[in-house]
C-alpha cells in the first residue's frame, strides 16, 4: 500500500481517536477535580461521587442501545451525533449552579460518550483493510493511554488554578473540532441494518444493568443497606435472563445472541471482562497504597502511577502491528500473563519496598494490558458479519465496563473484609497504633493482588482457548440467523 493511500485510510482512525481521546481524558481529569467541586458545592462525598457514578451507570446501561441503534442507522451518523452531545453535555457541566445540575450534565455528557463508545470500534473496522486492523484499532488504545496519563495531571493544575468548570469547558473547543473532523473525514455508511428498533429489549437491559451495576459501584458504602444490595442484585440478574430470553425470541433483537456461537467472540469478550476487573482492582488499591501507607503527595502518587500508562502507550503499536500478522490467542496470552506477573510483584508490596520496584511491576502490568487489549479488541471486530459490528463493538464496551465496576467492587470487599482479619489477628500478637494499622494494610493488599493476578491468568486461559481467529472469523462472516430475518 502507498504511504498516501494508507494516511488517506488513517484519516477516519484519527477521527475516532480524538473523540476516545476527549471522553477517557474527561474521566480522567474529573476523578481528580472531585474534591474541589465538593468544596465548592459545599456537600457531601456520598453526593459528590454522583457525578462519576451517574456517568458511569448511564454509559454502561446504553451501549448496547446505541450498538444496535448505529447498525440500524449508521456508525457515522450515531458517532458524530455523539461527539455533538457530549460537547453540548461539558459545556453544561462548567455552567452548572448546583450539584444536582452538574450530575444531569454529567447523565447528559453520558449520553454522547455512550453514542462514541459504541461506534468508534466498528468505524475502523468498516473503513480500514483487514490487514492493518490491529494498527488502527492500536490508534485509539494510544489515545486512552495518552489521555491517561496526561488527564490527573492537567486535572490537577486546571482544578487548582483556573477553576473545576474548566476541566469541562477544556472538551469544548476540542468537541467543535472533532465534530467538524468525524464529519468530513467518516465515510458514509455504505449499508445500514434492517428491521426495526427493538424497544422492549432496550428497556430491559438498561434496567438490567443499572440494577447490577449500581450495587456493586457502591458496595462498602455506609449509604447502601446490605439488604437492598442483595435484592437490587438478585433483580438485576433475573431482568438479565428475562432480556437473554426475550432477545432469543424477537425478530429484531437489540443483541443477537447468535453471535456468542462464535467461539473468538464469547471469549474474546469474557477475557476482556477478566482484564479490565484485574487493572482496576489494581487502580483502585495502589493510589490507598501510595498516599496512606507511603504518605506521598497526590501529585508523587500520580506521577508513580503514570509508569502503567506509558508502558501500554509504548507497546500498544506495536502488538497492533503484530496482530494483523499474527495469531491474537498468543498475543492477548503472553500480554495477560505478563500482567499476571506484574499483579504478582505489587502483592509484595511493603512500607519500605523501593521506589524502582514499584515503578517495574506498574509498567510490567501495563505492558501486559497494552499487549492484550489491541489484539483482543481486533479479534472480536473481525469475527463479526458487517451488519452487526455496531452491536459487538458496544459489547466489547460493555464488558470493559463491567470489568471496571466488578474491579472496584472486588478490591473494595475483598480489602475490606481481610484487613479486618488482619487486624483481629495482629491484635492478639500485641500490635497496636500505627504499627497494627499498617501490618493489616499489607496483609490485605498482598490477598488482593493475588486476587488479581489470578484474574488476570483467567483472561490469559480464555484467551488461548478461544481458537483460530481466521478460520472462526470466516465462520462469523457466513452465519445465518434465521430466527432474525430481518438483521
Amino acid at each position: 500500500m502507498r504511504k498516501g493511500k494508507k494516511d488517506k485510510t488513517f484519516v477516519p482512525v484519527r477521527a475516532v481517536a480524538l473523540g476516545t481521546f476527549m471522553s477517557a481524558l474527561d474521566t480522567s481529569v474529573v476523578n481528580v477535580a472531585l474534591p474541589v467541586i465538593q468544596t465548592h458545592f459545599g456537600v457531601t462525598l456520598s453526593m459528590v461521587e454522583w457525578v462519576v457514578i451517574a456517568y458511569l451507570m448511564v454509559i454502561s446501561s446504553l451501549l448496547l442501545t446505541f450498538g444496535r441503534l448505529s447498525d440500524l442507522y449508521g456508525h457515522r451518523k450515531i458517532y458524530i451525533i455523539g461527539f455533538a452531545v457530549f460537547t453540548v453535555g461539558s459545556l453544561f457541566c462548567g455552567l452548572s449552579a448546583n450539584i444536582q445540575m452538574l450530575i444531569l450534565c454529567r447523565i447528559l455528557q453520558a449520553f454522547g460518550a455512550g453514542m462514541m463508545f459504541s461506534t468508534g470500534p466498528a468505524i475502523i473496522t468498516n473503513t480500514v483493510p483487514a490487514e492493518i486492523r490491529g494498527k488502527a484499532l492500536s490508534v485509539t488504545a494510544i489515545a486512552v493511554a495518552v489521555a491517561l496519563c496526561t488527564g490527573p495531571v492537567l486535572g490537577g493544575i486546571l482544578a487548582s488554578t483556573v477553576g473545576w468548570q474548566s476541566i469541562f469547558y477544556i472538551n469544548v473547543p476540542i468537541g467543535i473540532i472533532g465534530t467538524l473532523l468525524a464529519f468530513k473525514n467518516i465515510p458514509k455508511d455504505d449499508q445500514k441494518g434492517s428491521g426495526s428498533f427493538d424497544i422492549t429489549g432496550s428497556i430491559l437491559i438498561f434496567i438490567a444493568l443499572i440494577l447490577i451495576l449500581l450495587p456493586l459501584d457502591l458496595v462498602g458504602k455506609d449509604s447502601l443497606n446490605p439488604v437492598l444490595f442483595y435484592v437490587m442484585l438478585g433483580a438485576g440478574i433475573l431482568m438479565a435472563a428475562g432480556f437473554i430470553l426475550f432477545e432469543r425470541k424477537s425478530k429484531n433483537p437489540i443483541l443477537n445472541i447468535a453471535l456468542f456461537k462464535n467461539r473468538v467472540f464469547a471469549s474474546s469478550n469474557l477475557a476482556a471482562v477478566f482484564n479490565f476487573m484485574a487493572q482496576y482492582i489494581m487502580a483502585f488499591l495502589t493510589p490507598f497504597y501510595l498516599q496512606n501507607l507511603r504518605m506521598y503527595s497526590p501529585m508523587t502518587a500520580g506521577m508513580l502511577y503514570m509508569p502503567m500508562p506509558l508502558a501500554t502507550l509504548l507497546i500498544a503499536p506495536i502488538s497492533g502491528i503484530a496482530a494483523d500478522r499474527f495469531d491474537s490467542r498468543y498475543l492477548c496470552s503472553a500480554g495477560m500473563g505478563m500482567m499476571a506477573s506484574g499483579l504478582m510483584m505489587m502483592s509484595y508490596l511493603k512500607i519500605d519496598t523501593p521506589i524502582w520496584y514499584i515503578i517495574v511491576a506498574m509498567s510490567l502490568a501495563g505492558l501486559g494490558s497494552g499487549m492484550f487489549q489491541t489484539p483482543n479488541n481486533s479479534a472480536v471486530m473481525g469475527n463479526v458479519p458487517p451488519e452487526n459490528r455496531g452491536t459487538a463493538s458496544s459489547v466489547l464496551a460493555t464488558m470493559r465496563n463491567m470489568g471496571m465496576v466488578f474491579g472496584v467492587a472486588v478490591s473494595g470487599a475483598l480489602f475490606s473484609l481481610n484487613s479486618n482479619k488482619a487486624n483481629e489477628i495482629y491484635s492478639a500478637q500485641g500490635l497496636k497504633g500505627i504499627p497494627l494499622k499498617q501490618a493489616s494494610f499489607i496483609y490485605a493488599l498482598h490477598i488482593t493482588f493475588i486476587t488479581a493476578a489470578v484474574v488476570a491468568l483467567l483472561a490469559m486461559g480464555t484467551s488461548f482457548v478461544k481458537g483460530k481467529i481466521k478460520e472462526e472469523a470466516e465462520k462469523a462472516n457466513e452465519i445465518n440467523f434465521p430466527s432474525h430475518p430481518n438483521n
